[in-house]
C-alpha cells in the first residue's frame, strides 16, 4: 500500500480541553478573590463569567461527542467498501491484528465507503443446544502446527479471507521485515530463518460477531456507484482502476472483534515431527496435562515465545506472565498450555480479554455491483491480475 500512514488521521480527545477549562476557572476565582481583598466591586464580573462558562461547557460537550463518534467509527462497517490494493502489505497499520506501540483504542481505521443503501446485519444465531450464558469461556482455544515461517503467518491470519486472493495473510505481512515478523509473533529473530518448525497456540475471546444479511446481489447500490459502473469499459484496465480508486475493490461481508492471547513454540524438525504425529494419533483431549507440559517445555522446544495479546494490551499480558507461570524441573516460564482444563483461569481470562482487536474478517469483491456480465468478468479479471502482481512484487 502506498505509505499507509498517510491514510490515517488522529483525532483530538477532550482531555486537553478539560484541563484548559480547569485552568481558566482557577484564574477567574483568583481574580474575584483579589478584587474582594482590595475592596473593589465589579458588578460585571459575575455576568461575564457565565457566558465563558457556557462557552467552555459547550466546547467540552462537543469534544466528547466528536470523540464518541470517532470511537464508534473506528470499527468495521458491514457492507462498507475498501480498496485492498491501496494498502496491500501494510493492512496491519489500519487494522488492529497484532500488538502496536500506541495507546489508542481503535480497531479498524481503513478508509471505508458506503456503497449500498440497505445493509442490515444477520440476526444473531440462537445459542447451540446445551450452551448457556454460564459458559466458562466465550471463545476459541486451539493450536496449529506449522512446518515453516510461511505456514506460521498463514495460520495466524487463517480467519481473514479476501475473495479472489489466495494468500490473504500477504496483504498484512508483505511489508514485514524479519525483525518485524519476530516482534509481532513474540519470538527471537534468529528463529525466523533456518530449519525450524512452529506451533501456534492461541486463545481468542469473541465479543462482536457481525455478518451481512444476504449478498451484494440482493443489496441496492448507491445511485452514484451504480452510475459509475457504466463507465467501466471491457478491455480498458484504467477504467477498472479508476472505479476501484473511487469506490473500492471489496466490501465487508462479516467480521468478529474481541481479543486473543497467543504464543509461538519453536522446534527442531525432528522433535516437531514426533509431537505432531503423537497429537495426530491421539488428539489434544487424550493427552494428560503432564504430557502437554513435556511437549511444550524448554526440554522439547528450542525456544518459547512470549505471550502476546492481539491488541497489545499490556495488562492482560502481565496477567498471563504472572498466572500462567509453569515450573518444570530447572525451568520456569509462562505457557498458554496452563489454561488447558483450568476453569478458574479461563473464567478470569474471559473477563480480561475485551473488545479491542480484529479477530476475523471476510471481504467480498464488488463484482456483483456490475449488472452487465461482461463488465463483471472484466472487473474480476483485472482484480485477479493485480493480486498476482502484488503478491509477486511485495
Amino acid at each position: 500500500m502506498c505509505p499507509p500512514c498517510g491514510k490515517t488521521s488522529s483525532f483530538p480527545t477532550s482531555v486537553p480541553r478539560r484541563a484548559g477549562n480547569s485552568e481558566l476557572s482557577n484564574t477567574d476565582v483568583y481574580r474575584k478573590q483579589a478584587g474582594r481583598k482590595a475592596g473593589i466591586t465589579d458588578p460585571g464580573c459575575r455576568l461575564d463569567m457565565w457566558p465563558r462558562t457556557r462557552l467552555f461547557f459547550l466546547a467540552w460537550m462537543l469534544a466528547l461527542l466528536i470523540s464518541s463518534r470517532v470511537a464508534r467509527s473506528q470499527r468495521p462497517r458491514l457492507g462498507g467498501a475498501v480498496n485492498v490494493f491501496s494498502r496491500y502489505g501494510y493492512l496491519s497499520i489500519s487494522m488492529r491484528v497484532v500488538p502496536r506501540n500506541d495507546t489508542e483504542t481503535w480497531i479498524f481505521r481503513e478508509p471505508t465507503l458506503d456503497v449500498f443503501k440497505n445493509t442490515t446485519p444477520m440476526p444473531p444465531k440462537q445459542r447451540q443446544q446445551g450452551k448457556t450464558s454460564s459458559a466458562v469461556f466465550e471463545g476459541d482455544f486451539h493450536m496449529e502446527f506449522c512446518d515453516n515461517i510461511r505456514q506460521l503467518l498463514q495460520a495466524y491470519f487463517r480467519d481473514f479471507t479476501f475473495e479472489r486472493l489466495e494468500r490473504p495473510w500477504r496483504a498484512f505481512t508483505g511489508s514485514w521485515s524479519k525483525v518485524a515478523i519476530a516482534r509481532h509473533l513474540g519470538i527471537n529473530s534468529s528463529f525466523i530463518t533456518g530449519d525450524h518448525c512452529y506451533v501456534l497456540v492461541r486463545v481468542a475471546r469473541f465479543h462482536d460477531n457481525q455478518r451481512l444479511a444476504g449478498t451484494a446481489e440482493n443489496l441496492a447500490l448507491d445511485d452514484s456507484v451504480l452510475r459509475q459502473t457504466e463507465n467501466v469499459t471491457v478491455g480498458d484496465t484504467a477504467s477498472v482502476v479508476r472505479f476501484i480508486r473511487n469506490f473500492g475493490s471489496h466490501y465487508i461481508a462479516s467480521y468478529i472483534t474481541g481479543n486473543s492471547l497467543y504464543q509461538v513454540f519453536v522446534y527442531t524438525p525432528q522433535v516437531y515431527s514426533k509431537i505432531k504425529e503423537r497429537l495426530k494419533t491421539r488428539g489434544v483431549a487424550e493427552l494428560s496435562n503432564l504430557e502437554l507440559s513435556n511437549y511444550f517445555s524448554p526440554w522439547y522446544a528450542e525456544h518459547l515465545g512470549s505471550i502476546q495479546s492481539a491488541s497489545g494490551n499490556r495488562s492482560v499480558e502481565a496477567w498471563a506472565v504472572q498466572h500462567l507461570r509453569v515450573k518444570y524441573y530447572i525451568f520456569t516460564y509462562a505457557s498458554l498450555l496452563k489454561l488447558h482444563g483450568d476453569t478458574t483461569l479461563l473464567r478470569q481470562l474471559d473477563g480480561l480479554l475485551g473488545d479491542e482487536a480484529l479477530l476475523q474478517l471476510q471481504l467480498r469483491t464488488l463484482a456483483s455491483a456490475f449488472k452487465d456480465p461482461k463488465r463483471r468478468e472484466w472487473f474480476l479479471e483485472v482484480i485477479d491480475n493485480y493480486f498476482k502482481l502484488w503478491e509477486v512484487n511485495m
